[in-house]
């Protein structure tokens, strides 16, 4: 499956929803939202920095991806940017 690469930042309320949850229930929202794609979460990561989190993920496509994307981005606490991964071989 293609992988790709979803860089978060939180809105003020996502931060606040991150304080008040916990990190563990934003990974778990990341994996639910993948998952009903067809998707499987790879990796979430918190940062410092300009993006709060990083979350690597296999989706069947480009358009599963772009839903997930859009499922996130959807509630509103964090917005997304999605990056297309290739290996070396892709290139």
């Amino acid at each position: 499956m293609p992988k790709f690469l979803i860089e978060a930042s939180y809105t003020l309320e996502g931060v606040k929803g991150l304080m008040q949850e916990g990190g563990t229930k934003r990974r778990e929202a990341a994996k639910a939202a993948i998952k009903s794609v067809g998707g499987k979460l790879e990796s979430f990561y918190f940062a410092f920095g300009g993006t709060d989190a990083f979350v690597v993920l296999d989706a069947p496509d480009n358009a599963s991806a772009a839903a997930a994307s859009a499922a996130i981005n959807a509630s509103g606490s964090v917005q997304v940017r999605t990056v297309v991964l290739l290996t070396p071989e892709e290139r």
